[in-house]
């Protein structure tokens, strides 16, 4: 399970900045779950994150960050050519920017209990550091330290790893060590390098729908358990499906006809360009989400309210938020926009103040991230209305009939230069 991810020189996020699933000590609400560590110590995390802030401020930046982590660690040894440089997207707003370090760490925890960080800086042609610890007895030991500004670059302390000089001499000065172990099997790193593999999976509104709409389709061709969870979750959205029709064809992606209900007996099959996007987006949403929730991993969603409707987008958090439906600990980290998210039709609260991150870009054009929790409100607090009164910062800085009033002093200035001509 994913503990924290830090970054920093990544387009819009210019200084250090954090996200993490930890419980703020003493707020754990309803939505916490306690995760058995190697030590036998617990540790309290959030299933589901969501991510606020007006347009622009950076909310899709730090899902950005996350994949672009990912990115290096699964492809930075086959990629990263010596010819090419590094790819890094730096903060662009300042000049500076290009000649210092990006910076990624995250720390999580594997299937044995034991908790890892890992991360490096990147620089324009070579990797400045990496590094990789862990807490297997609640202590700090180091697999390895590689700092490229040192005569040694490498520093491997009390020998826990296999193959270490050759790691070493074969390792590219543009490429993740941990890239290049996993690369050849080594049989210590490869599972660091697989947690990135299986998690951090980047779902938005339009990128790549095509190819999750087919493997929706391969879901409902899996099995009868398979088809009765992807259909139960189309008749659930209320979008009047009563199923799903999938027909396979040779070299091409299958063809779907959802069956709806309507005036006469027999359900009617639409063709699939037909259906309206929000249908077409929830489908192509359906199978990473039983993925993620079958396998525990991390799934990181940009937008959720952006093609479905806020009741919906709830039942969604809804689904990782209970231990029945998630027992193997998925996680959701989503963007948004909607408030309406932050609590539940009836007045209660959807997510805690630990799981509320807001976005804001201050002067530099630099996003600062934070939790609603480091405002402390109290239990009673009505967090959205707090949150549109901008009590916690994170929202537009535009006043009632701002956007009108500037349209039409543009319009009434732009008459008097034309009567002036």
């Amino acid at each position: 399970m994913l503990l924290r991810f830090r970054v920093a020189n990544v387009r819009s996020l210019r200084d250090e900045q954090e996200l993490s699933f930890v419980v703020p000590e003493g707020d754990e609400g309803t939505g916490a779950r306690r995760l058995p560590l190697s030590d036998g110590k617990q540790l309290a995390l959030y299933p589901v994150l969501g991510i606020f802030g007006a347009n622009a401020s950076g909310k899709s930046n730090v899902i950005t960050a996350l994949k672009k982590m990912s990115q290096a660690v699964l492809s930075s040894y086959a990629e990263w050519t010596s010819y090419d440089g590094i790819p890094r997207d730096e903060f662009a707003l300042d000049p500076e920017a290009a000649a210092e370090k990006t910076f990624y760490e995250v720390d999580f925890v594997l299937e044995d209990g034991v908790r890892w960080t890992y991360g490096f800086e990147l620089g324009a042609t070579r990797v400045e550091s990496e590094w990789l610890f862990a807490y297997p007895k609640g202590r700090r030991n180091t697999w390895f330290d590689r700092d490229a500004s040192r005569e040694k670059v490498y520093d491997f302390p009390g020998a826990r790893l296999q193959d270490r000089a050759r790691l070493a001499s074969t390792t590219r000065r543009n490429s993740l060590l941990l890239t290049r172990a996993a690369n050849d099997g080594h049989p210590q790193l490869t599972p660091i390098y697989d947690w990135f593999k299986r998690n951090l999976w980047d779902i938005t509104p339009e990128a790549e729908r095509s190819q999750r709409e087919a493997y929706t389709a391969q879901r409902l061709l899996e099995s009868e358990t398979s088809r009765r969870r992807v259909e139960e979750l189309l008749r659930v959205a209320d979008l009047g499906i009563a199923g799903a029709d999938v027909e396979l064809q040779p070299g091409k992606p299958p063809v779907v006809r959802l069956r709806h209900s309507g005036a006469g007996e027999e359900p009617v099959s639409l063709d699939w360009q037909a259906e309206s996007f929000g249908t077409r987006s929830w489908f192509a949403l359906i199978g990473p989400l039983l993925l993620a929730l079958d396998t525990g991993a991390v799934l990181l969603v940009d937008e959720l309210d952006a093609s479905l409707h806020s009741r919906f987008a709830a039942e969604v958090v809804r689904l990782f938020q209970t231990p029945w439906v998630n027992p193997k600990g998925a996680q959701l980290i989503f963007t948004a926009h909607d408030p309406s998210l932050f609590r539940t039709p009836s007045g209660r609260r959807l997510l805690e103040p630990g799981q509320l991150w807001l976005t804001e870009k201050d002067e530099r054009g630099a996003t600062e991230l934070f939790p609603i929790s480091d405002w402390e409100p109290t239990d009673e607090q009505d967090l959205m209305s707090s949150y549109l009164a901008g009590s916690f910062g994170g929202v537009p800085r535009v006043s009632e009939g701002q956007v009108g009033r500037r349209l039409l002093e543009t319009d009434t200035s732009a008459q008097m230069e034309t009567e002036e001509i």
